[in-house]
């Protein structure tokens, strides 16, 4: 792989060069040289593609990781071309085989399932192109490095909140139903662990009642909520829902709002979504977990950079691929759980604004939760 890479920085100055912007459709695509870089610096560098999942299942994609990522990317001065795939496994390999051709020097990837990702990051890699997992981890793939955050963790924090919030409620042996994530997102397994080994010593000691269990395809959130209303006509008592994402959360919200049910049976989130925290801040959400995104994309950026300068980073950590048995070079952040009363945690960071978040009927109970 280094010898693929360093064979490539050869011919860096052509690429930084010769390379024009790529315009995108509905601003999906962004390509830019940070106007403060020199032509030298430019030539130093390869050029960096980035393939994000989708703009549904999660507004944080194009929020969130195309922002920071950019701001990371023009800091240091390099060529970039970002695209969001959404959700189309056929443009997803597309798209990477364009960017190939276009001269990507590295290749950044969240994939939508780990087949495809596989096949994307084996063609990279043939080409010489340096690969890295953003954010999910490509099962079998062999990217050079994996950037994310400690996901099993992440269920955890879901796990330990669900808990909590039953516990203030008074819950007896209540019965909590399972909204996880796709099956086909390594991630998704990675929060049910999470989530799992809090959960089944409850289940197991008849503390609580397993309810219905059940993956979302896709994360999508429209059949998260035709999921969920299947799930409350089958078992109407459900006391608790351990939904995987805020989407997925409020669809469970939407469902038990129509049934009177909101703010009464406590149900999780993940990724501090204005949404999420706005269900929290109504006392319609338990609880989110924060995932501090710039940290992610700083750290991922910094990796994508150093590599397109042809130098192999070392990572401060290493996550085993279950597939394969390897060891990947890996930088895993430390997710944090919001509560109502630190959603302010997350204003603070920057992550959203007082704006965005505290419109309208919110402003109140922003107050109450001592947003500044």
């Amino acid at each position: 792989m280094r010898k693929g890479i360093l064979s490539l920085t050869a011919t860096a100055a052509a690429l930084a060069l010769g390379l024009t912007a790529c315009g995108g459709d509905s601003g999906q695509t962004t390509t830019s040289t940070s106007e403060s870089a020199t032509a030298s610096e430019a030539a130093k560098a390869g050029k960096i593609g980035v393939i994000l999942p989708d703009s549904k299942s999660s507004a944080r994609w194009e929020t969130a990781d195309r922002k920071y990522l950019e701001e990371a990317f023009k800091a240091a001065g390099v060529e970039y071309d970002i695209q969001n795939a959404q959700n189309d496994k056929t443009q997803f390999q597309t798209i990477a085989d364009q960017m190939i051709t276009n001269g990507a020097t590295v290749l950044m990837i969240v994939n939508l399932d780990s087949g495809t990702g596989k096949t994307v990051i084996e063609k990279a890699k043939s080409q010489g192109v340096a690969t890295i997992d953003y954010d999910r981890l490509t099962l079998g793939g062999g990217a050079a490095y994996y950037v994310s955050f400690d996901n099993t963790k992440v269920g955890q924090l879901q796990g330990e909140g669900l808990v909590k919030c039953l516990t203030d409620k008074k819950a007896d042996k209540p019965i909590v139903a399972y909204l996880n994530g796709s099956p086909t997102d390594n991630n998704a397994t990675l929060f049910k662990d999470g989530y799992d080994g809090v959960l089944k010593p409850k289940f197991d000691a008849g503390e609580y009642v397993k309810g219905p269990d059940q993956a979302v395809p896709d994360w999508d959130n429209t059949q998260a909520g035709t999921i969920f209303e299947q799930m409350l006509t089958q078992e109407p008592k459900i006391a608790g829902v351990l939904a995987a994402n805020d989407g997925l959360g409020n669809a469970a919200i939407t469902v038990l709002k129509k049934n009177n049910l909101n703010g009464k049976v406590p149900v999780t989130g993940q990724d501090a979504t204005v949404q999420g925290l706005q269900n929290i801040l109504s006392g319609d959400q338990c609880m989110t977990v924060y995932k501090a995104v710039k940290k992610e994309a700083d750290a991922a950026a910094k990796l994508a950079v150093a590599l397109a300068k042809g130098e192999k980073p070392a990572a401060t950590s290493s996550v085993k691929d279950p597939e394969t048995g390897q060891d990947v070079p890996s930088e895993l952040m430390e997710p944090q759980a919001i509560y109502f009363d630190n959603v302010k945690d997350v204003v603070a960071d920057g992550y959203v604004t007082k704006e965005e978040l505290c419109k309208g009927d919110f402003a109140e109970k922003c107050t109450e939760a001592g947003i500044q």
